[in-house]
């Protein structure tokens, strides 16, 4: 059972704590800013009542003066804000990637289906936090100081300013509620446009070999437009809202020195006061002209926000785990009891189908295990079951006594090695993938590792050697058996207590066959307990023990030999 988090327990809570008096650093430097904005319009009072009525040079330079210098105040307040908050960005987002990217590579291997895109999501709000947008968001607290200092030159001029920041308003409320289903609309068929083309990247020789490339790219062509023309819809209502705003807060500035004129033949303003009223009052509508331009900016920050709480909350087999101790180092003594697991579907609810059950087995260090049967037996489910990837639904699986809860998943990972069905290299060098990504790993036992492996010949023929680059730009370097070895001797690095490979000689000739077997012997001698799950009968050649399995259920285990010959009996009956 997942526990949930509650709201100020998520990571992007915590950090978002760490950061509060950097946010309210910001907000100071943002109150100075909006204090030294008023610098103009006193600067044009003064001088149209003051300096034209005396005719006081020495009066002008002195307003001069001070006025330059306020200013250069307001470039350095300003400056420090922006500052502040491209760092505060920064900050949030070096506090919670590490745990968005784990728990999303942990919903990835849970089978969870993961909540939208959580490190474009994580962009989006670090992007908004650094952007203009943001900033007008705090200017917004000052709208109410600026109309009253309106009001403070005159009732009318005042009241004119606050109607016009209400229809301001009401012009970004009309804007939040006629774009708000049109951006999320627009921000979910960009989702699937985007995922489709990395699907049809992923299966680019399938896709090639058999002639779908035209098909594929018309049907991303078709989510595309989709996703763009809802773009577009969301876009020109925003644009023209925008639009309307400028248009409106420049006409207001016109009324106010309209109304102000009007008041001033009726001696009841001052030019100085005409001029300023309509420099604040424009300054009021700023922010909301802002937000109502960056509209889209906010939604998407929102949305981002929203995704990222929900994909920090979604629950995964890991999360249910209790805090974990520092156990001492596994020897490889491995049980398995009363074993079931169903599908992992989270939308299936308790009634999911078993796909392993009734499973009862242990194995001692130094053990060879190799489970066999028909395809879709299970097999590779319970190499993710005895590597901790997946957790069971009853009994458990334990390691030296200890089930997987038990352990932490990064103290865990260091003794189990695994060789999935589907072997894989990520992008770095061929001694970055055995060392598992380790900064602290040595070369010897890198070369250990490659030896065991019976890569490492191979890999002095490569032009780089040991340096050469794998993953996107340079997997095709390797064959599909030469990607596999590799793929085992990072399995291997350090000798984990216990190695579990998933169909590993898939991709072998004769010679990587008869390298996989001595490396599983060496394993087994050096105490390492093996289990291989296996089509071939070469890939358990080198293990002493077998577990048949048949549609989810264990149907023998015992010695390798007894276990064969019955079935060898059981098939010719």
């Amino acid at each position: 059972m997942s526990t949930a988090h509650a709201p100020n327990d998520t990571p992007l809570a915590a950090a978002w704590q760490r950061l509060r008096g950097a946010f309210l650093a910001a907000f100071l430097f943002g109150c100075l800013v909006n204090l030294l904005m008023l610098t103009g319009p006193l600067f044009m009072l003064q001088v149209y009542d003051r300096v034209l009525a005396s005719r006081s040079v020495p009066t002008l330079v002195v307003l001069v003066v001070i006025t330059a210098v306020l200013y250069a105040f307001l470039g350095l307040f300003d400056l420090l804000r922006a500052r502040v908050l491209s760092r505060l960005a920064h900050a949030l987002d070096a506090g919670v990637q590490q745990p968005v990217l784990s728990r999303w590579l942990e919903q990835g291997a849970s089978g969870a289906r993961a909540v939208g895109r959580p490190l474009s999501d994580l962009a989006v709000l670090r992007g908004f936090i650094a952007s203009p947008v943001c900033t007008a968001l705090m200017d917004l607290p000052w709208v109410p100081l600026y109309l009253a200092m309106v009001f403070a030159l005159h009732v009318q001029l005042g009241l004119l300013a606050a109607g016009g920041a209400a229809i301001a308003i009401a012009l970004a409320v009309l804007t939040e509620a006629l774009t708000r289903r049109p951006l999320a609309a627009a921000q979910a068929a960009e989702h699937r446009d985007t995922a489709f083309a990395e699907q049809a990247r992923r299966q680019v020789e399938p896709v090639l070999a058999m002639g779908m490339v035209s098909a594929v790219v018309s049907h991303w062509q078709r989510l595309h437009d989709g996703a763009a023309a809802q773009a577009q819809r969301a876009t020109e209502r925003v644009e023209g809202l925008s639009a309307a705003s400028r248009a409106f807060r420049l006409l207001l500035q016109s009324l106010i020195l309209g109304l102000g004129a009007w008041l001033a033949i009726r001696h009841e303003l001052s030019a100085g006061a005409i001029i300023a009223a309509s420099i604040i009052a424009g300054r009021a509508l700023a922010p909301l002209d802002q937000l109502i331009g960056g509209w889209r900016t906010v939604v998407r920050a929102q949305e981002a926000r929203r995704a990222l709480v929900r994909h920090l909350d979604a629950p995964t087999e890991a999360s249910a785990a209790p805090a974990a101790l520092q156990l001492p180092p596994p020897r490889g003594r491995v049980a398995v009891q009363q074993l079931v697991k169903r599908a992992p579907d989270a939308r299936a609810g308790d009634g999911r189908r078993p796909i392993l059950e009734g499973l009862n087995f242990a194995l001692e260090p130094g053990a060879g295990l190799g489970v066999i049967g028909p395809s879709a037996c299970g097999k590779t489910s319970l190499a993710r079951l005895l590597t901790g990837i997946w957790r069971p639904d009853v009994g458990a699986v334990r390691l030296d006594g200890a089930s997987f809860e038990h352990w932490s998943r990064e103290a865990l990972g260091r003794h189990i090695g695994y060789l999935p069905q589907q072997a894989a290299l990520l992008e770095g060098t061929l001694a970055q993938n055995i060392a598992r990504f380790d900064p602290e790993a040595g070369d010897e036992e890198i070369i250990a590792a490659a030896r065991l492996a019976g890569v490492h010949e191979m890999i002095l023929r490569l032009p780089q050697g040991y340096a050469t680059a794998v993953g996107p730009a340079g997997e095709s370097l390797l064959t599909g058996g030469q990607l596999q070895r590799v793929a085992l001797a990072r399995a291997v690095f350090r000798g984990p207590a216990l190695v579990v490979l998933d169909e590993p000689n898939s991709n072998l000739d004769a010679e990587g066959d008869a390298a996989l077997g001595q490396a599983i012997a060496a394993l087994r001698e050096a105490g390492s307990t093996v289990v291989v799950m296996a089509h071939r009968p070469s890939a358990i050649a080198a293990v002493d023990q077998i577990l048949m399995l048949e549609e989810g259920r264990q149907t023998a285990f015992g010695p390798k030999a007894e276990v064969l010959r019955r079935f060898t009996r059981a098939a010719s009956a």
